[in-house]
């Protein structure tokens, strides 16, 4: 619990449950989360208190063009916008979406799936294929199969076809592409999902996907 908040606010978890911050908290609990992780990276300052609850989309809109801002700010911006379904969001949301950290990762992905622009699959089919950033792309991998767009089969068969050698690091990715196609359920799988069935570590989770696909003619 805070302390009270200056001008005789009572205290709360964070003092910027305000009343448009409640609202947004309560139509969507991943806002919540992320006001929480934010404020202890941002401190409860008044720069974090307004960006939080402010409604002008062109305030937020300000923060992810102007120089010199915290990452916390372009985030916070960047996910309230995307939530709005204001396209302004998405170059910042993408940028977040292969961060290092997981964290900010999960509420990108968040964010872009509520602003539904058509450009997002084929950035997160970018981000999973892209072999120089394979150690960030679990998150990119997890909302293409949530999406089911076009670019979403393909990309997941790369990205699990590059994982299936037995010492590959990044097997945890190959996982989530079998889950991911398992989901999807579409025959184009069936080949790479075959081969991931004899990996130590992916092969439960190709089996399992194997399972789903419809069966052959």
């Amino acid at each position: 619990m805070s302390a009270p908040a200056p001008g005789g606010e009572p205290g709360g978890v964070i003092w910027i449950a305000s009343r448009p911050v409640a609202t947004l908290t309560a139509m969507d609990p991943e806002f919540g989360s992320l006001t929480d992780r934010l404020e202890d990276e941002a401190g409860d300052t008044a720069a974090f208190r307004r960006l939080a609850s402010t409604p002008d989309h062109e305030e937020l809109a300000a923060v992810l063009t102007a120089p010199g801002q915290e990452l916390w700010a372009r985030e916070l911006a960047a996910f309230r916008l995307g939530l709005a379904g204001d396209r302004r969001a998405f170059e910042a949301l993408v940028l977040l979406l292969n961060h290092r950290d997981p964290e900010r990762c999960v509420s990108a992905a968040h964010a872009l799936r509520r602003l539904g622009d058509p450009r997002t699959a084929r950035a997160a089919a970018a981000l999973a294929t892209n072999e120089l950033r394979v150690a960030y792309a679990l998150v990119p991998v997890r909302l293409l199969a949530a999406l089911r767009a076009p670019d979403s089969v393909p990309a997941l068969v790369t990205v699990l076809g590059r994982r299936l050698a037995p010492d590959d690091p990044h097997w945890r990715v190959g996982v989530a592409c079998a889950e991911g196609l398992g989901a999807l359920a579409d025959p184009r799988a069936r080949p790479v999902l075959e081969a991931a069935r004899r990996h130590p570590r992916i092969g439960a989770a190709a089996a399992a996907a194997l399972a789903r696909l419809p069966a052959d003619d």
